[in-house]
């Protein structure tokens, strides 16, 4: 029984890592955006498919079992297509969802905006922003002068030159966040719902210091693909899907 992971998180990662401890035969696969991607247990592989009927086709020419949709919440367009090609083949398909940010203590206090043109148009005249929505999104928001941008690599186009870089990776503290926040003036953080707690502190550092919080909201996931939030549940489905 064969498992394809579609990865690129944190839990992606974890679940690699319970499989191939388990005896599982597992593939990872990587969109390929990011240079430097964190290690991974087991076969990985990077790249795209060609569309949801490419991997169909992948997954039959590989006799994949089942697949593990572990993407970012954000990568809604390689969900689009597991969801399509797992149909199209009848392979088991399983999303591991991380909770929302709706559910902070905080959350009704932010601003949420259905899109980050939508986040670009609260930002503007707000003072200086701090961007926490990863390079692919960043062309959103070159309208605003006056940003601190985090991201784990800069993206292939050159940012405005009066943006200022902030090469990292999570996790983050409270602590660390306020420090950052306050250090570089940030009058308003703008993020996605990303959930999880991996870099969830910024958010209560936010508060902490009175930065105002947009957030720009995830597409759901489509009724009938299911559904699991942790890397050990995902593993519990395998194993009953075994």
């Amino acid at each position: 029984m064969k498992t394809l992971i579609l990865g690129g998180t944190r839990e992606g990662r974890d679940l690699a890592d319970l499989l191939v401890t388990g005896g599982h035969e597992v593939i990872t696969s990587l969109a390929g955006r990011v240079r430097r991607p964190a290690h991974i247990v087991g076969e990985v592989r990077v790249g795209g498919f060609g569309g949801a009927d490419g991997l169909a086709d992948w997954l039959l020419d590989n006799r994949i079992d089942r697949v593990v949709d572990a993407t970012h919440p954000f990568a809604e367009q390689i969900s689009t297509n597991a969801a399509m090609a797992c149909r199209k083949t009848g392979t088991p398909l399983l999303r591991i969802t991380r909770p929302s940010w709706a559910s902070h203590p905080l959350a009704a206090t932010w601003t949420w905006v259905d899109s980050h043109d939508d986040a670009s148009k609260e930002a503007a005249g707000c003072g200086k922003v701090l961007l926490t929505v990863g390079k692919q999104s960043l062309d959103h928001y070159r309208n605003l002068p006056n940003v601190a941008a985090r991201m784990v690599e800069l993206p292939e186009e050159p940012l405005p030159v009066s943006w200022q870089p902030l090469l990292e990776r999570g996790p983050f503290t409270i602590d660390s966040e306020k420090e950052l926040l306050h250090n570089l003036g940030i009058d308003v953080l703008v993020t996605k719902d990303s959930g999880g707690s991996l870099t969830d502190a910024k958010l209560t550092a936010a508060g902490d210091l009175g930065v105002r919080v947009i957030v720009v909201r995830r597409a759901p996931v489509p009724k009938d693909v299911a559904q699991v939030a942790t890397p050990q549940e995902a593993l519990a489905w395998v194993n009953r899907t075994s």
